[in-house]
């Protein structure tokens, strides 16, 4: 019982102040279990690391889970979930509550500029996120071409909001054709998953995808979007908002609104698919609500935690395929285009010819890029000063 304790205290611990995104919070992880508790070797963090890297879902988040799995068992992996994921998910709630609140009465100018200067941070968000993964992920000449053909093919299927999957798709078809890159070792994880465990998450896995296909109607679209966005989205974190967006295409959300909690989640430490905790409160559907932030929350991950453990048993054979690689290598070049797309279409778009909301999102990009300020705080002082000059 003392394992499971120390499991969940820490990593609520670390669910109340990792800021800054994935790749910030595999390195307080890093810190915390390898250098300073020493539940894990550097190799054993480096294997975990690689094989969630190479799965669609919120990586930092199956981390931990796994993490948690290699401590305190089942039991532990739940616990290191809901301690790092719980933090941001009720603030998201909350947020959402209040925005709502607000809507049902008169709008003051200032609540209006505030969610004009979250709008404002969002974009200078994504376009640091759109510059920071490409400089990582698009390093050569064709994965430069597949990502540059993904944003094309985005923006193509704009009419059809549920499809942008298959730009991923389509990137990882090419890479597994065009992109070998047989370096990708199969390291042996330090779990073992039983055989009858990884069927049983595969046919999870495959209902929760197949689900995606029932007949279209509020419900179902909200639910669809929500398994769509934990499946197939590679890294999560900003990666996950062209998927979720098409909620706003589906009329279960405003723009406004929408972007005003991607706005918000940014200074929230954690994960930050707690979004989604934002758009299952905020929604129109008939599920929203409390019973729509928690099935929300449960939904966006639920899909890729299904899949480790699918996949797990696997891994030594599949992660040293070159094609294998080649196909993640596609993937991941996929996303850059596809987040692109959204950064241009609704992202720039809707910020108009307003120049105080250009403005703000102009020196947000700069704080963020070139004085290295960290998000949370630009996202803060952006909807101060929006709320300050009713942007």
């Amino acid at each position: 019982m003392g394992v499971v304790r120390e499991v969940f205290t820490t990593f609520l611990r670390l669910g109340s102040t990792s800021f800054g995104g994935p790749i910030a919070h595999l390195a307080y992880f890093r810190r915390t279990f390898v250098e300073e508790r020493r539940w894990l070797d550097e190799a054993s963090y480096a294997r975990i690391v690689a094989f969630c890297s190479v799965l669609p879902g919120p990586t930092s988040s199956q981390v931990g889970m796994l993490i948690g799995l290699t401590r305190g068992g089942p039991v532990g992996a739940f616990l290191a979930w809901l301690g790092f994921t719980a933090p941001s998910a009720i603030a998201m709630t909350a947020f959402a509550a209040a925005l709502g609140g607000a809507e049902r009465h008169t709008v003051p100018p200032w609540f209006a500029g505030l969610l004009a200067g979250l709008f404002a941070a969002a974009a200078a968000v994504v376009a640091q996120a759109v510059i920071g993964l490409a400089g990582s992920l698009c390093t050569d000449l064709p994965t430069k071409i597949v990502a540059v053909a993904a944003l094309f093919v985005t923006l193509a299927l704009r009419p059809y909001p549920g499809l942008q999957w298959a730009s991923i798709a389509l990137g990882a078809l090419a890479g597994a054709l065009l992109l070998h890159a047989p370096g990708l070792r199969a390291d042996a994880l330090p779990i073992r998953v039983p055989r009858r465990v990884a069927i049983v998450a595969g046919c999870v896995f495959v209902v929760l995808v197949a689900a995606t296909a029932l007949p279209k109607t509020p419900a179902v679209a909200f639910l669809a979007t929500l398994i769509r966005a934990g499946s197939l989205v590679f890294g999560g974190g900003h990666v996950v908002l062209p998927l979720l967006q098409s909620m706003v295409h589906d009329g279960l959300i405003t723009s406004q609104n929408f972007f005003a909690g991607y706005g918000a989640v940014q200074a929230m430490p954690g994960p930050l698919n707690t979004f989604s905790a934002f758009l299952g409160y905020a929604n129109l559907s008939p599920l929203h609500g409390i019973a729509g932030a928690l099935v929300a929350i449960v939904l966006i991950f639920l899909p890729s935690f299904a899949l480790i453990f699918a996949i797990a048993p696997v891994w030594n054979r599949v992660a040293g395929e070159p094609r294998a690689a080649g196909a993640v290598r596609g993937a991941n070049a996929a996303v850059v285009g596809l987040l692109g797309a959204v950064l241009y279409d609704p992202v720039l778009l809707s910020l108009g010819t307003s120049a105080v909301r250009i403005t703000i999102a102009v020196a947000a990009f700069a704080a963020i890029v070139a004085w290295r300020v960290a998000p949370w705080i630009v996202v803060v002082a952006a909807a101060l000063l929006g709320a300050a000059l009713g942007a």
